[in-house]
């Protein structure tokens, strides 16, 4: 008997893109403690999956719907040599059930929103290249783990 079934499909290896939600922290604790009526600002965004980038980068207009404020300057080594970058108040962020706080580091609007190497590894998530998306880490069961490599006295 022949199979009639359509090859598979080619995948294009490359970009993981993936659906953010972003929480001004300072809003959320303001409301937490009742000096704040209104609910946290919050976002949803597309961002680029980096591996090669270390933190959580946003442009001016995401930063801006945020509401987040500078807090000191980077310095950021890029492809196209170091540049000095503005680092804001920190957001939550939320992927794929797991939610954490990251300090931001502005880019320009002209580059994708970009998910750094520091909050895949806080999250404990991993790139699926082959499928081109983010999973738990497979080495820890599906479960959000920390890694601690010390022993104690």
């Amino acid at each position: 008997m022949l199979n009639r079934s359509k090859p598979p499909a080619k995948r294009r290896m490359g970009k993981v893109i993936v659906r953010i939600k972003l929480t001004n922290l300072k809003d959320k604790f303001l409301k937490e403690a009742g000096a704040r009526r209104t609910k946290p600002r919050c976002v949803e965004v597309d961002s680029l999956v980096d591996t090669g980038a270390t933190r959580l980068y946003l442009k001016p207009s995401v930063l801006q719907r945020l509401g987040l404020n500078p807090t000191g300057l980077v310095q950021s080594q890029t492809a196209n040599g170091n540049a000095l970058r503005a680092k804001y108040e920190p957001v939550q962020l939320e992927l794929m059930g797991r939610c954490e706080n990251f300090d931001v580091i502005e880019i320009p609007e002209d580059v994708p929103n970009l998910l750094g190497q520091v909050p895949l590894e806080v999250l404990d998530l991993v790139v699926d290249s082959r499928a081109q998306r983010l999973i738990p880490n497979p080495a820890h069961g599906g479960t959000q783990m920390t890694e601690e490599f010390f022993e104690p006295a």
